[in-house]
């Protein structure tokens, strides 16, 4: 049994060739568009529907298996990293998106101010700029 397959079944999921190939993209790495994930997929089954993989989706996010974000301006991305409160970095210029470890002890960025009786249990933190390869090409004007 895969990995793939011992965490779906661990989580109440049905093991499917789709949940398992997309589980094994995701896994991979990397904060991917529904089209890559798709393309990915079909590599491994030959034939999958862009809906099938939106359902997949849909079903390992509410398991936790994995994360959708969705950066402003940008199409949704899908990544494996789950359950530890991580943010990201997006480059203005190319779209890159990585990862940004949550700030270590208390995790400041869940104790809001106010919280108006809500339960915080995540908190999404987006951090904009320039990646190192965008950065010698600066387009990108800043408002002061």
């Amino acid at each position: 049994m895969t990995s793939g397959e011992q965490l779906l079944r661990a989580t109440g999921l049905r093991v499917t060739r789709p949940r398992v190939a997309v589980l094994d993209v995701l896994t991979q790495g990397g904060h991917l568009e529904v089209e890559e994930i798709t393309r990915q997929v079909r590599d491994r089954l030959d034939s999958v529907s862009t809906q099938a993989v939106y359902d997949v989706l849909g079903a390992l996010s509410r398991a936790g298996l994995a994360r959708r974000i969705e950066p402003a301006g940008s199409p949704a991305r899908f990544e494996a990293r789950v359950g530890d409160n991580h943010h990201h970095v997006v480059c203005r210029g190319c779209g890159t998106i990585e990862d940004v470890d949550c700030a270590i002890g208390e995790r400041p960025c869940l104790d809001p101010n106010v919280s108006h009786g809500f339960d915080v249990d995540e908190a999404e933190v987006t951090f904009w700029g320039l990646c190192p390869a965008c950065r010698p090409n600066r387009t990108v004007e800043r408002s002061v």
